[in-house]
């Protein structure tokens, strides 16, 4: 009896394994990253770019221009390729000069086939600095999109990078994105968090005007947030929480909260690193119906190839600049990234 007993209980495992491997899901990656300055070798009105010319501090000639075009289209080809074909649908990067340097990016021989498209509005940042979005049309069919920006009354002369929000179709479904890049550290994290406070007051009112048409909206919030996941602006003004069983009606989850708390980090000062990177999603991401596209899985693109492999930065992601000297990298940052998967009957 206990013989055909185990019988049984083994066909039943086999039933439902055969049964999953049936299954078949459409993946979709996303990504973000932080590119560090890519300024083109050209003075734009309005703008304080004199460092990133030829004759500026850092002098920014063509051919180191075309050496950071090469090195963050490298990175864009391969954020996802190991497990979706196709690589990055969508995007969002932080720290572009203008639309031209855009252009040049997707130009580039690797990364060329993709046929990225663009999404980017001039912003008031003072370095003049924007947020922006690339992503392939055959994939993501954009409807509309809008550059909201930050203003804090009590600031006079506050600048900072507008908020990006691009909504578009993947696979019928519609899908909202939120680039940022929120305000800087610079000045002590004290006296500045409550600009990153109001920029997730921002973010969070964009996202609410969405979920007050549609509830169950797929959002996707990603960008520099220059705050740890467990930060006050994150956790309490953005309302993105760690743990999916803690979620209440309207918050958001950030699944780098656990990396975060594994020590796993986007970008390293003074051998300590911070994870600032984020991407964060709505509820109607989460789930276990995969007949909708759900969120699956989110990591930090930390490849070996971006890391300083010696000196004084050794283990940091590999800079195109750091202390002032030129170091022919990639970014300070590293890229993260996120699946979206759904099941195909």
């Amino acid at each position: 009896m206990k013989k055909i007993r185990l019988i049984l209980i083994f066909a039943l495992i086999i039933s439902t394994l055969n049964a999953q491997e049936k299954k078949k899901y459409r993946i979709v990656c996303m990504g973000f990253y932080n590119v560090e300055n890519l300024f083109d070798i050209y003075h734009d009105n309005g703008k304080n770019d004199y460092e990133f010319l030829p004759d500026g501090s850092s002098q920014w000639t063509e051919e180191r221009y075309q050496k950071k075009l090469k090195n963050i289209s490298e990175v864009i080809s391969k954020i996802g390729i190991k497990t979706v074909p196709g690589g990055a649908a969508v995007m969002g990067l932080s720290e572009i000069e203008n639309r031209r340097v855009l252009e040049d990016l997707v130009a580039m021989p690797l990364i060329k086939d993709k046929n990225y498209q663009i999404v980017h509005y001039e912003g008031p940042d003072a370095r003049g600095v924007d947020v922006a979005l690339i992503y392939q049309p055959a994939i993501f069919k954009l409807v509309s999109s809008r550059s909201v920006r930050l203003t804090v009354p009590r600031e006079k002369g506050f600048f900072t990078r507008d908020q990006l929000l691009v909504s578009g179709i993947i696979d019928g479904e519609t899908v909202h994105i939120i680039v940022n890049h929120w305000p800087s550290r610079s000045g002590g994290e004290k006296r500045t968090s409550p600009l990153r406070c109001a920029a997730a007051d921002l973010t969070r009112s964009i996202a609410d005007s969405i979920m007050q048409i549609d509830p169950d909206a797929k959002i996707i919030v990603m960008g520099d947030l220059n705050d740890d996941p467990v930060n006050e602006s994150i956790v309490k003004h953005l309302r993105a929480k760690g743990k999916q069983e803690n979620l209440e009606k309207g918050d958001m989850f950030n699944p780098m909260y656990k990396m975060y708390k594994d020590g796993v980090g986007s970008l390293a000062y003074r051998d300590a690193w911070s994870l600032f990177d984020n991407i964060i999603v709505s509820q109607g991401l989460l789930g276990d119906d995969k007949t909708t596209f759900k969120f699956y899985q989110a990591k930090v693109f930390n490849e070996n190839f971006l890391v300083q492999q010696s000196g004084a930065f050794k283990g940091y992601p590999w800079r195109t600049y750091a202390s002032g000297a030129y170091h022919g990298g990639y970014a300070d940052h590293f890229p993260v990234y996120m699946y979206m998967i759904k099941e195909v009957k």
